[in-house]
């Protein structure tokens, strides 16, 4: 397939045009209201507990503590403190934070973060974009709401974002060898995208999945080895005891919808049924690579106990791929909703929580649905010509 592919096969539709530029144009519009969030010093939020984390490794202390730095989140109804959540492999890698003043850090990490989504907007608009289409992609993408709140806290996203993208490049042109490393790094750091992996595997496709679990295995060896193995207790007890997040309103998983709905534990449950639904078809259908791809990443943000705003970012591949299907528009437009637009409605009632509260969790939730559905046949019949 050509980077140009989808354009090729489904001629200019100006509904589809006319629907991009307003996605640009709401894109545009966020990034007005976001940028004045983002650039001015608004403190060290998340990127404070990852420099505090590395910092008590590095002193032999537990890396999932609560720290002078570690970040408070107080809100109309909710209160919670956020210490850091990655594996043990992130509090040897957030030791280099420490190694300025976290503020010039933060800075540093801030550009960096914005140059590897830059690089992962382009590998995109090579392969999904054309023209002003193109154009369009790059504006909606730079529009996106992951996008800025990563930036905000400081969070990691943006460089195992380009990994997965890089990822996902290269199992479609079936280099299933570094694909297998890339997702592998992912997963060591974010192990909810397990899923990836273990949904290849299932589906036939065993290179790239070994690959990955060796790797991913062997990156978290390196902690266990350097902190200690009890270092992987003290990270497993706290991400244990991390349920009550599950509620905030950036949570785009199932555990965040129920929770919201007043029926927490059916977060699980729906998480688990997922996962199995989603094992049992790649086993009996063998589906494609990219197909397969398509549902793991999903599910590996609608199936998490926290599936972050910011992990809706892994998505896009996702969404450019099922691009020629309009349903794939309404997503890419929830993304753009701002962050602070939606954090405004914890001092909402129940039912604004659970619908306007919740838009990031239903887009990813209508995502599933349009991956898994079966294609029209005008679809069925463009693909079957590649």
């Amino acid at each position: 397939m050509t980077r140009v592919d989808m354009f090729e096969r489904y001629p200019a539709d100006p509904l589809r045009l006319a629907v991009m530029v307003m996605l640009a144009a709401a894109s545009v519009l966020a990034m007005t209201g976001e940028l004045g969030r983002v650039l001015p010093p608004h403190g060290l939020w998340d990127f404070g507990a990852f420099v505090a984390s590395g910092r008590a490794a590095a002193e032999g202390l537990d890396p999932y503590g609560i720290y002078p730095l570690t970040p408070h989140v107080v809100l109309p109804g909710f209160e919670s403190w956020n210490p850091n959540l990655n594996p043990p492999i992130s509090a040897l890698l957030f030791q280099l934070f420490d190694l300025a003043e976290p503020q010039a850090s933060l800075r540093v990490w801030l550009w960096i973060s914005v140059a590897c989504y830059l690089a992962t907007v382009v590998l995109l608009v090579r392969r999904y974009g054309q023209g002003i289409e193109g154009l369009l992609i790059a504006v909606w993408a730079f529009g996106l709401a992951g996008f800025w709140d990563t930036l905000f806290l400081g969070q990691i996203y943006l460089p195992l974002l380009l990994m997965a993208v890089g990822a996902w490049l290269l199992l479609e042109r079936q280099e299933l060898l570094w694909s297998g490393i890339l997702i592998g790094l992912v997963v060591a750091m974010k192990p909810n995208f397990l899923v990836w992996p273990v949904l290849l595997f299932l589906s036939g496709h065993r290179r790239p999945a070994l690959v990955s679990l060796a790797v991913a295995a062997a990156v978290s060896l390196i902690p266990a080895v350097v902190l200690g193995p009890g270092v992987y207790r003290q990270w497993l007890s706290l991400v244990a005891s991390d349920g009550e997040r599950a509620f905030f309103l950036t949570n785009a998983s199932l555990s965040g919808l129920a929770a919201r709905a007043g029926i927490p534990a059916a977060g699980t449950a729906l998480g688990a049924a997922l996962l199995l639904g989603l094992a049992a078809w790649a086993f009996r259908r063998r589906p494609a690579v990219m197909a397969a791809s398509s549902a793991a990443l999903v599910a590996s943000v609608l199936a998490s106990p926290l599936g972050w705003i910011h992990y809706t970012l892994f998505l896009l591949p996702v969404l450019l791929h099922h691009w020629d299907r309009r349903a794939m528009w309404v997503v890419g437009g929830l993304l753009v909703v701002p962050v602070p637009f939606v954090i405004d409605q914890f001092a909402a009632g129940s039912g604004a929580q659970l619908t306007i509260g919740s838009v990031y969790g239903w887009a990813v939730l209508l995502c599933i649905v349009v991956v898994m559905l079966p294609r029209g046949d005008r679809s069925r019949r463009a693909s079957l010509a590649t």
